[in-house]
């Protein structure tokens, strides 16, 4: 079986993907490849089209927030629920050549998430170096070291491997707050992958546009007594004006209560839709 995510390997999705290989093969399931995809849209594609059997899909940082076109493209799919959850903790390091001064250096490759991630040191010791946004880690990576000339480095995570000859790994975390984590989600295609007695349910909603609207989605929420662990807000595209809010609690998606929320949920708003349940990581 086969688990997609956002490569080359050595990304962190990488990292991620090993873990739930790891630990779907303990369940028995004899999981056996992890397979790369250029982009998070090919990743989840992957598994909707069935070349995959699930994917290891980022969707919380704990210094940038959410990752919204995660959040996105799990409401647009179709039939895809999270089903497992994996916390990962970020050590971003300056991969770099060696001998080659930080005031040396021209450019900076990475995804968006590290560099933002990096912003103070970046803008301290590399202030007139150009960050150059690529879609993975290690993307980034492959970049600077196609470059001799060691005017180029990329930020990287601290578990890379097999550096080119001549370049090395910053001894310190580059990150503004060294206790960084990123939240991941195993997601599979099928509402019947989801485990009959779960920790943790997320779905989204879209409140009718009037006043006391949220209020009435949260009261709901409280008086089935269920303890919200997350809300998020996303513009609905191609609907001016209408937000849809991302929701995660603490409670058990199969109990008759939760069914009950969720069923008055749906009643009083314009939309809802379970996007995963899962045990606690």
């Amino acid at each position: 079986m086969k688990i997609a995510y956002l490569g080359p390997e050595g990304s962190y999705s990488h990292l991620a993907a090993q873990y739930f290989l790891e630990s779907e093969n303990a369940s028995g399931s004899g999981w056996n490849e992890c397979m790369p995809f250029r982009n998070f849209a090919e990743v989840l594609g992957a598994v909707a089209s069935g070349k995959a059997d699930a994917a290891a899909l980022p969707i919380e940082n704990s210094l940038q927030g959410s990752v919204a076109q995660n959040l996105d493209l799990m409401q647009e799919s179709n039939g895809l629920y999270a089903v497992k959850e994996y916390v990962l903790r970020i050590d971003h390091r300056l991969v770099y050549k060696e001998g080659v001064s930080l005031s040396e250096i021209g450019r900076v490759y990475s995804h968006r998430q590290a560099l933002n991630q990096c912003s103070e040191f970046l803008s301290k010791k590399m202030p007139f170096a150009a960050l150059r946004e690529t879609e993975s880690t290690a993307f980034g990576l492959t970049k600077a070291m196609e470059d001799e000339s060691g005017k180029s480095a990329a930020i990287a995570g601290a578990h890379v491997e097999h550096l080119r000859p001549g370049f090395v790994l910053s001894e310190e975390c580059l990150s503004d707050e060294k206790n960084n984590f990123t939240h991941f989600l195993l997601v599979k295609k099928g509402a019947e992958t989801i485990a009959k007695n779960t920790d943790r349910l997320f779905f989204s909603t879209v409140c009718p546009n009037r006043p006391g609207s949220l209020l009435e989605l949260l009261t709901i929420i409280a008086k089935h007594n269920v303890d919200m662990t997350k809300l998020e807000s996303r513009p609905v595209k191609f609907r001016a004006g209408e937000f849809r809010f991302f929701i995660e609690a603490d409670c058990d998606y199969s109990s008759e209560a939760v069914r009950q929320m969720l069923a008055e949920i749906e009643k009083n708003t314009l939309e809802c839709k379970i996007l995963g349940a899962y045990k606690k990581g």
